[in-house]
This record gives C-alpha cells, structure tokens and sequence, in this order.
C-alpha cells in the first residue's frame, strides 16, 4: 500500500517539507533545552516550587503539582486541574526546567480565565483521537477500492486533526506568554534571565508549529489524490 506513496513524487512535494520541519524542530528543542538545563537561577527555585509560586499568586491553590516519568513529559490535565511535571523538570533548578513548569501552569491560568482556545482544545480531544486512527484507514481503503465518496469522508474528518492543531498553536503560544510574565512579576526569573527562558519556550512551540504544517501538507497530499483518482475515473 505505501510503496505507490513513496514512489510518488508528488509524495515527498507534499510531506518531506512539514517532515524536515518536524525534525528541525526537535533537535533544536532538544538542543536549547540541554544547553539550559545546565543553567540555574539566581532565585534557586526548583520547576516545582516556581510552578507552585505562580499558582498560588494566581489562587489556584487546589491545583495538585505532580511527578511523571519520562523525559518532558511535562502537561497539565484540565479534567483532573492538576499539573504533572517529569522528575527532571520537577526537582531541577535550572532555566530549562523553569521555563517548562512555568508554561504548564500557563495552562492551568488559562483554564482558570476561561480561554476560549484551550477550552475548544479540550472539546476537541476525544473526536480528534478517534479521527486520528480512523481517517487513514478510511482514506487508503476508499483510493484502493475506488470509492470516493469514502475517500472524501476521510479527508473532512481528518481536517478536525488539522483544525486540532491551529487551534493548539494559539494556546501554547498563549501559555508561554503568561509564563513568561509570572516569571518575571514574582521574581523568579530577573530580566537577565528571561532571555534564556524565551528560547527554551520559543523552541518548545516550534514542535507545535511543525504538527500543524505537518497536519496541514497530510491534508493537502490527501485531497490532491482524490483530484488525480477522480480524474482518471
């Protein structure tokens, strides 16, 4: 089945850009957030204890700040209104892990202020999961069968996917902003200091850039398929 993909020019005109993207983008995350995380703060705070002090200004005292494995594996879960931080966001006194703690409880903020983004974010989630697994399949099967109509249905469900992540782009980006300026209003960050917390966040939303462009040239390949199957037919 992917082999007539891969040996479609077409295919790479469409999704080695948004994959370039993809990989540029976590290597510089990966880059910007090592080369931080051996940088500490003038305050001394740990990731937890920044993310606690922003919460607390914030009178989100009843939200939880938890650890979870993996590496920035960092997210806050707006049904459970708890933060989970990795070990070593958690624990470390670094920019890095400053920068990643303060940006998670961006979100919880958000949910606090009712931001109309990351509340379309959350409705989103469970029909987004489902459209994820089952547009290719639907897709693949409506091309190879020479049903279109099916191939069509799959490119409108797998457009709630793209819709999914121009809307994340707004929320993250909005996130990093309010973190930012927590940072600095608390003092947990001076203005030396913000710079750096900038580049980590900058690099943590490029990841979220390069999942839209990805989602946006899969959406593109798919509906320029369905043109060439209905021309041919």
């Amino acid at each position: 089945m992917f082999a007539i993909f891969i040996g479609d020019p077409t295919y790479y005109l469409y999704l080695l850009p948004g994959l370039l993207l993809g990989i540029f983008a976590q290597m510089r995350l990966t880059s910007t957030y090592s080369k931080y995380m051996n940088t500490g703060l003038e305050s001394g705070m740990t990731g937890a204890e920044a993310a606690r002090t922003i919460l607390d200004r914030a009178g989100l005292q009843n939200v939880a700040i938890n650890v979870v494995p993996g590496h920035l594996t960092d997210h806050y879960d707006p049904t459970k209104k708890e933060l989970f931080l990795s070990e070593e966001n958690y624990q470390s006194r670094s920019i890095s892990a400053v920068g990643v703690a303060a940006h998670e409880a961006g979100h919880a903020l958000q949910h606090k202020a009712a931001y109309a983004p990351l509340h379309m974010r959350m409705a989103m989630v469970p029909v987004t999961n489902i459209a994820t697994q089952a547009s290719m399949f639907i897709f693949f099967g409506g091309i190879f069968l020479g049903l279109m109509k099916m191939a069509l249905l799959a490119v409108a469900i797998y457009g709630i996917v793209a819709l999914f992540q121009l809307i994340t782009l707004p929320v993250e980006y909005d996130a990093s902003r309010r973190a930012k300026q927590q940072l600095l209003e608390s003092g947990i960050v001076n203005r030396n200091e913000a710079g750096a917390v900038s580049s980590v966040l900058s690099a943590a939303a490029l990841t979220y850039v390069a999942a839209l462009v990805s989602a946006v040239v899969t959406l593109l390949y798919w509906i320029s398929l369905v043109n060439r199957s209905n021309n041919r037919s």
